[in-house]
């Protein structure tokens, strides 16, 4: 078995047709045939289903195939690392990130970096979920990944900063006049939700910080991004909690912030498999520099979810 068969086999399944794959490949179709048969020799079973239009998994192919993408994947990470540590200035660098990251505070990095290293090219990989940006890393897809800090992370955990959450009201808001909110205040209104709402104490952060001041909140809308969810409570459909920077770039000055009582914080990281070197390590030292909030410090421990505090005024940790 060769990390060669697994690219084809990987293509094939991708294209659904032998024909297609060996047309990216670059073989012929009997040499590409030749590589499969030989791969489901070494494994002791078919992989692939031959029908008279494309190509199948069977069961063995389909328990076959993660196994096989984080191969293909794994290797691609070895030859950018070792490229990086021999300080080759040309390759590429995968970056990964939660939609709401990518959005407010990547594009200055991705500027900055291409400035700094115009021979080296970023790929980003978006994600709507902590649990699927953590999935992806973890599955190979990127170098290092961008976002709240994992639970439980087997790899390299070096937090960054903070990102302040605040609530979003449209202009015609009762509270539009305040720079501060109580939860207790907003018992009656309707709430944005969003699926990269965090999970405290196995409960959505919203519901439990709601939960403990009193009242269950009545969700309005429940959106994919966060971007889509500061734009709805915006217009007026609800209250939204999201991270601050994220609101100037989503509606710029076409809404009212509110920072809750006691305040709520968010600790951002980069996360990777293998201690960034290199260009992984470049960008880290890029992403420190250009954080505009508040330093984590480095002694930090890498913590998923930081408590919230059960009593008094100090400000509540969410991932």
């Amino acid at each position: 078995m060769s990390l060669r068969q697994m690219e084809y086999f990987l293509t094939v399944v991708e294209e659904a047709s032998f024909t297609r794959a060996a047309e990216l490949l670059h073989v012929s179709q009997p040499a590409l045939s030749h590589q499969i048969k030989a791969l489901e020799r070494s494994v002791g079973g078919a992989l692939l289903e031959r029908m008279p239009r494309g190509v199948r998994l069977t069961p063995m192919g389909r328990a076959f195939r993660p196994h096989a993408e984080l191969a293909v994947r794994s290797a691609a990470q070895a030859r950018r690392a070792a490229r990086a540590a021999a300080g080759a200035e040309g390759g590429e660098l995968h970056v990964a990130a939660v939609h709401s990251v990518a959005v407010g505070v990547l594009p200055d990095v991705f500027a900055r970096w291409s400035a700094a290293h115009p021979r080296v090219l970023l790929h980003l990989h978006e994600y709507a979920t902590s649990e699927a940006l953590e999935e992806q890393v973890e599955r190979g897809t990127a170098d290092l990944a961008v976002g709240p800090a994992p639970a439980d992370w087997p790899g390299t955990v070096v937090p960054v900063g903070e990102e302040d959450i605040v609530l979003v009201v449209p202009f015609d808001d009762r509270f539009a006049g305040r720079t501060t909110v109580t939860l207790a205040e907003l018992a009656d209104r309707p709430w944005v939700r969003c699926a990269m709402e965090p999970v405290v104490h196995g409960e959505r952060f919203l519901d439990w910080a709601c939960g403990r001041a009193g009242f269950t909140p009545r969700t309005a809308v429940f959106t994919e991004h966060t971007s889509t969810a500061v734009r709805m409570a915006a217009a007026g459909v609800g209250v939204c909690a999201a991270p601050a920077h994220l609101v100037r770039d989503a509606v710029g000055d076409g809404c009212v912030v509110l920072t809750p009582d006691p305040p709520w914080k968010r600790t951002l990281t980069v996360f990777s498999r293998l201690p960034p070197t290199g260009a992984a390590e470049a960008f880290v030292t890029l992403l420190h520099a250009a954080w505009p909030h508040p330093r984590v410090p480095s002694t930090a421990p890498p913590r998923a979810y930081e408590d919230c505090p059960e009593d008094g005024p100090a400000a509540a940790r969410v991932a």
